[in-house]
């Protein structure tokens, strides 16, 4: 680690009766410059090969549209669930069909509204708009839009003091920056992302960015969904990525503690590499996870394709029910109709016969209106979205 002090400076404000010390970071670059040694070279390689990887999914998954959207979805629920709801992947399937059974709707809402913030997210970068400050503020305002966050200033950042941790602010774990401060730390932060003078790999600018958002914490919620957002954004605004196939959220929650404890340590001690270098860690990784879900994935429908394809006459129909679920791993006779064009009669002997191979199972116990989900399927992309 290079020898550094405390990255800023610490400004006593008032918020309600409690003085406290607001944080203030330094702008980046941090200073002294980074120093990327052997071993960062060596997980910098090593993240870029596992990245090369995972945009060769389409060779593994000929149609890699249907992974794109689950997988976009299960970082949606883990995301979420890292700041406090309670859905499931299975849950937030069933709730886009209008049928999730009880539980407080605004959860699935929640993870709903983080699927759309990130799709347009995406549509605004392929319309020429640059990772920057606006783009933040219009991921937040659709974030935000409805439900627990709607009253929490949706696209704006903060006008007043916020605080991490505690029940008040004399008790927090950490006190972001004064809301007079907050504009021009963006503005900063926005520079430094945009700043070809930075002679730094996309990988290491993607890390500081990201730990300078949180610190930031400009919005009054939603800070945590927002950052690691902007995660993906920058990739793929960068074209590391083609498509939105690389997420953090299920690396951060199993290594929940040190990544406060990491981003604590650049506050303090401004220890940027030891933060880089678990950052670049978490992309190699997350990035061979995805590649290894896509391969079982692919051995799943293959295996699948073969037991249907020896149904015998109905096998032409079976298939294309087949295809429909790989879409979309739950459905209603509805829905499969609608997407393959088969009658609700030709549909339902599908299914039936789907079931019987054990492929599918359904999900109501009720006579009519009937949910089936696509068994290993949701089976694999559920993994690491379990409630803790």
């Amino acid at each position: 680690m290079v020898k550094r002090n405390r990255t800023g400076i610490y400004r006593v404000t008032t918020v309600g009766n409690d003085k406290v010390r607001a944080f203030i970071p330094d702008a980046l670059p941090p200073k002294p410059p980074l120093h990327i040694g052997g071993k960062h070279q060596q997980l910098l390689e090593q993240a870029h090969l596992a990245l090369g990887r995972l945009d060769g999914v389409r060779a593994l998954l000929p149609d890699s549209s249907f992974f794109l959207y689950t997988y976009v979805r299960k970082e949606a629920v883990l995301s979420s669930q890292i700041e406090g709801t309670q859905s499931s992947l299975s849950d937030l399937l069933l709730f886009e069909l209008n049928e999730l059974p009880g539980g407080p709707p605004e959860d699935p809402e929640e993870v709903i509204l983080y699927v759309a913030a990130m799709d347009h997210g995406l549509r605004r970068l392929r319309e020429g708009l640059p990772v920057c400050g606006r783009l933040i503020r219009e991921i937040h305002e659709v974030l935000l839009s409805r439900g627990r966050g709607s009253s929490k200033d949706p696209g704006q950042y903060r006008q007043t003091q916020n605080w991490i941790g505690g029940a008040q602010p004399s008790r927090a774990v950490f006190i972001p920056p004064p809301a007079d401060r907050v504009t021009a730390c963006m503005t900063n932060l926005e520079g430094f992302i945009h700043d070809d003078r930075v002679d730094l790999p996309v990988l290491v600018k993607t890390a500081l960015a990201h730990a300078q958002l949180e610190t930031i914490h400009p919005f009054l919620d939603g800070n945590g969904r927002v950052g690691r957002l902007l995660i993906t954004l920058t990739l793929c605004a960068y074209r590391v990525l083609k498509e939105p196939l690389l997420y953090l959220s299920l690396y951060f929650k199993q290594n929940r503690q040190m990544y406060y404890n990491l981003l604590n340590q650049v506050r303090t001690d401004g220890d940027w590499e030891t933060w880089v270098e678990f950052f670049v860690e978490g992309v190699r990784d997350t990035a061979d996870r995805a590649v290894a879900t896509a391969q079982r994935l692919g051995e799943v429908f293959e295996a699948d394709r073969t037991r249907i394809s020896a149904l015998g006459r109905g096998a032409g129909s079976a298939l294309r029910v087949h295809d429909a679920l790989k879409q979309r791993p739950v459905v209603s006779m509805a829905s499969v109709s609608q997407a393959t064009g088969l009658s609700a009669p030709t549909v339902s002997v599908s299914l039936g016969s789907l079931e019987e191979l054990g492929i599918i199972r359904e999900l109501t116990g009720r006579r009519r209106n009937r949910l089936y989900g696509y068994a290993k399927y949701i089976a694999i992309m559920n993994e690491g979205t379990e409630r803790t």
